[in-house]
């Protein structure tokens, strides 16, 4: 379980980096490129589960990085 959420957390860190690098934003956190990666994960995971998109380790990855683009952008825009 530990392993499980420690490859979770390094999967939404890198992929709140990616994000954070398509929307050319300050990399100035990895705690906050993190915290939107991993968010950004559950989003993509649920609007791709609404659409039948998903199943494996590669479009789950861009799922993620696409709602973590989508958190990234609702952050700015609302905060």
């Amino acid at each position: 379980m530990l392993y499980h959420l420690a490859v979770s957390l390094a999967i939404g860190a890198l992929c709140g980096f990616a994000a954070n690098k398509i929307m050319k934003g300050d990399s100035s956190s990895i705690l906050k490129n993190m915290i939107l990666g991993v968010v950004g994960g559950l989003v993509g995971g649920f609007l791709g589960h609404l659409i039948g998109f998903g199943g494996g380790w590669i479009s789950s990855i861009i799922l993620a990085i696409v709602g973590s683009c989508l958190v990234v952008w609702l952050v700015r825009k609302f905060f």
